[in-house]
This record gives C-alpha cells, sequence and structure tokens, in this order.
C-alpha cells in the first residue's frame, strides 16, 4: 500500500513524498515519567496519565485512567497506546497484565542519580528523543555538580545532620537507597538514619532525640503548619537543636525530593540552600 501511495504522489508531483508515520500515543502510569515526557517535549503525544500525575499545570487537560496502583486496564486498552509507561513497585502486576494483551510496556524504576538518567536515556530512545533526553540529562549534571562543588567546600565540623521525616504517623523516614538519602549527602549534611534498615522505613522516636538533628525536613505538605507545632510538642523534643532552633523545614515540594524526575536536582538544589544558604 506504501508503494501505490509513494507511485502516486510520485506521478502526481515528480517528487517523492513521505508517508505519515504511525502517530504515538503514550499512556504513563508514573508521575516521574509523565514529568520526563514532558521535558522531552512530547507533551501532545499523551493520551492519558493516573490521577497522580500532577505536573506540570497540564496534566490537568489529559484523560485520567485510574490510580497509580489501580489503573483501568480495560480504558488503557482501549485507548490503543503504542507505549505505556510504568514503574516498579505495586505496578508490576499491572504490567504483566498489559503485555499479556500485547500492549509495549516500557518501565523505568529508577534507584538513584545514576538510574535515574539511564531511565532518560532509555525514555529518550524508545520515543526518539534521545538528543533531547541527552540535553536534558546534561543540564541535570551541570547543576548536580555545580551543588557538589559547593558542598566540597564545607569542613567536616560545618556539616549539618539532618532528619527527614516522611510521615508523622507512623513516624517514618528516609534512608540508605532512597533518593532523599543521595540528595542529603550531596548537599554536604549527614542523614541521621543513614543506619536504617529500609530506603523508607520507621525510625525511633528515641534514637531521634539522642542523635540530636541539627536540621528537620518534612517530606509531606503542611500548608497550615500543623506539623511544626506538631513537632514541637512532642515529649522530648523541645531538647533537639532543631527545635530549639526552629530550624524545621516545611516549603520543599515533597516531590521534589521524592519523585525520581527532571525536577529532582531542583530537590537538590532546594536542600542545599535550605541548609546553608538561607541562614
Amino acid at each position: 500500500m506504501k508503494k501505490v501511495i509513494l507511485i502516486i504522489c510520485f506521478l502526481l508531483t515528480g517528487i517523492t513524498c513521505a508517508v505519515a508515520a504511525s502517530v504515538e500515543r503514550y499512556v504513563s502510569l508514573s508521575p516521574a515519567t509523565t514529568e520526563i515526557l514532558f521535558a522531552l517535549g512530547l507533551k501532545d503525544k499523551i493520551v492519558a496519565v493516573t490521577t497522580f500525575c500532577n505536573y506540570p499545570e497540564e496534566t490537568k487537560k489529559i484523560s485520567k485512567i485510574g490510580t497509580f496502583s489501580e489503573p483501568n486496564i480495560e480504558i488503557i486498552i482501549s485507548l490503543k497506546p503504542t507505549i505505556v509507561f510504568a514503574t516498579g513497585l505495586e505496578q508490576t502486576p499491572v504490567v504483566s497484565r498489559l503485555k499479556k494483551f500485547g500492549l509495549r510496556v516500557v518501565v523505568s524504576d529508577p534507584k538513584n542519580i545514576a538510574e535515574l538518567f539511564e531511565s532518560l536515556t532509555q525514555i529518550g530512545k524508545a520515543t526518539g528523543r534521545e538528543e533531547a533526553a541527552e540535553k536534558l540529562k546534561e543540564n541535570m549534571l551541570r547543576r548536580l555538580e555545580a551543588v557538589k562543588a559547593k558542598a566540597a567546600m564545607i569542613s567536616a565540623d560545618k556539616r549539618l545532620s539532618v532528619f527527614i521525616e516522611i510521615w508523622h504517623d507512623p513516624l517514618m523516614t528516609a534512608g540508605p537507597g532512597s533518593f532523599v538519602d543521595e540528595l542529603i549527602n550531596l548537599a554536604g549534611a549527614k542523614n541521621i538514619a543513614n543506619d536504617a534498615p529500609r530506603a523508607y522505613s520507621r525510625f525511633s522516636n528515641e534514637v531521634i532525640i539522642e542523635r540530636n538533628p541539627d536540621v528537620i525536613i518534612l517530606g509531606y505538605m503542611d500548608k497550615a503548619n500543623e506539623s511544626v507545632q506538631l513537632i514541637k510538642n512532642r515529649v522530648g523534643w523541645q531538647n533537639i537543636a532543631a527545635v530549639k532552633n526552629n530550624r524545621i523545614i516545611k516549603d520543599i515540594d515533597p516531590d521534589l525530593i521524592l519523585r525520581p524526575g527532571p525536577r529532582l536536582i531542583e530537590g537538590l538544589e532546594r536542600i542545599y540552600q535550605s541548609l546553608y544558604d538561607e541562614k
């Protein structure tokens, strides 16, 4: 059929003409991947996202196919996507089901910044946007190195100790293997939970008091300032340096430090600024 069209074009115009390529249709099940697709200039190719995909603002106009962990398989199939972008964790069963229906699924599940850069390359290749992905990586790496250079100038005795409160009930933090732990280290600080058993786990109230962090960073939204007051009112926390010196940081968007997307480096910059530049 394509040959026939080319022959007709040649006969009518005297030149060959390109046959329109199949229209790419992307479904993104991951907020991080949605941000990456936008950053690669592919917003017009995205036909559906999950209700968790909230950035950039244009995502509000895109059709929703369910939640992060329970996307609607039937709707996804009906959209006839050329690629479904997914991640690991609880999406693994969803990925298996989609593949059984013959859909192409690209899984991106980075555990650190190096793997995030690999994911950018992977998604760039899958979408034919290798050059844009490379430019995005270069920009992120340049900003990363700028923070590292400043952090390297901080002497050991000036490095602040930090407790990241991922959630308050139960009390949870970020430990080794998490993006947050990596960001804290890159920013020239010390994570008091660097010996936590998992990337994200519960952490003892008594241990936090004993380790006496210089700074507490909230990993969840606290628009009404309620959590800050809750922290200050906790038994035994009044003597923690971060509380005594009012160094409870609540204005870093959690998505900047918990979501493995293009804005992660902005999260690193915000952590560094909050720790050392805003004093």
